[in-house]
């Protein structure tokens, strides 16, 4: 299933540095500092660890392909082993829905009384000990993204938003949605003793006017279909200890997290009067400017692999059956 997770993050990274080409425009602050490298040839290396939980802001329903290409551009490559938390209606979606089921992708209802017990299987699978034929325990690698907002950015969402911050009291930001904090304090609780870090990503696109949706300008059909894809995909990183992280109580996590997503909404502020997020700490150059892409053009041809695999073993299969047939008299 990992092999079919890298053919898939491959074959998209192909379709976008083809038919959806953008500027991806990187930095971070400090605390990702010499973690986000330029490579020869205007590429760029990511070195971050092989168990991470990564959350992000949600502007438009293509954001997870580019955080899916940013775990194939890590050393190691982590893109046969993410795992994304979704909403449950994408699950029936033909075909694809039933892929990232296989995937082990998890479904949320946003309900918490049906989540939980599905939260907790899937995440119990995630942090089993495993023993090598040495006797050594490890943790399978693991990159859990997830959208602590539940949905992308839109009119509608931006509504709820208002509302629940002018109910509860709160400020509500102008460029983000105020995030629901018990899925993913629920997630980093289970996972605490096995991830040690939560990456967080803040994404904005060039081309969404003050006041506009992402969703309005930029989605899949306009960026692979349409020829009007992000000018640039501008991509600002933070890493959090989980041990930092108040998880013993769940209202001062609510306002740890809640604060997290105003300084993202700082960031957008600063992006949509610079053009530009803050530029990358510690690193000779302020940006790492690339674009998706694989590291080599042949690289492509693994997808193949897969299939070849199976054709192999439907082969192999194929003549056992025939053999055993011969001699039991039975025509295939």
């Amino acid at each position: 299933m990992a092999m079919t997770k890298q053919s898939f993050a491959l074959t998209i990274t192909v379709m976008t540095h083809l038919w959806g080409p953008a500027t991806i425009r990187i930095s971070g602050d400090e605390s990702v500092s010499g973690q986000i490298l330029a490579t020869p040839g205007g590429g760029v290396e990511f070195h971050f660890p092989e168990r991470i939980v990564m959350v992000a802001n949600h502007q438009i329903y293509t954001d997870w392909l580019y955080l899916w290409w940013i775990s194939y551009a890590n050393r190691p490559g982590m893109h046969g082993h993410i795992y994304i938390i979704l909403k449950e209606s994408l699950k029936y979606i033909p075909f694809i829905g039933t892929g990232m089921m296989f995937y082990g992708f998890i479904f949320l209802s946003r309900k918490m009384a049906t989540d939980q017990p599905r939260l907790a299987y899937r995440l119990n699978k995630l942090k089993q000990k495993k023993v090598d034929p040495l006797g050594k325990t490890y943790l399978d690698p693991m990159w859990l993204l997830l959208f602590p907002e539940g949905t992308n950015l839109s009119r509608n969402g931006r509504k709820k938003s208002f509302q629940w911050a002018e109910k509860n009291g709160l400020k509500d930001p102008d460029h983000v949605m105020l995030p629901r904090s018990t899925g993913i304090f629920f997630c980093l609780n289970e996972l605490k003793d096995t991830v040690d870090y939560v990456y967080d990503c803040t994404v904005a696109y060039e081309g969404i006017p003050r006041g506009k949706y992402g969703e309005e300008i930029f989605g899949l059909a306009s960026t692979y279909f349409e020829g009007r894809p992000p000018k640039s995909v501008n991509l600002y990183w933070r890493r959090f200890r989980i041990a930092d992280i108040p998880l013993h109580d769940q209202r001062q996590f609510d306002i740890w997290l809640r604060d997290q997503w105003y300084n993202k909404d700082a960031l957008m502020e600063e992006f949509l009067h610079r053009g530009r997020f803050p530029a990358l700490t510690g690193a000779k150059a302020e940006y790492v400017e690339t674009e998706v892409r694989t590291r080599y053009p042949w690289e492509i041809l693994q997808i193949f692999t897969v299939v070849g695999i199976a054709g192999l073993m439907w082969h192999n299969l194929w003549k056992v059956l025939s053999t055993i047939s011969a001699k039991a008299g039975i025509v295939l």
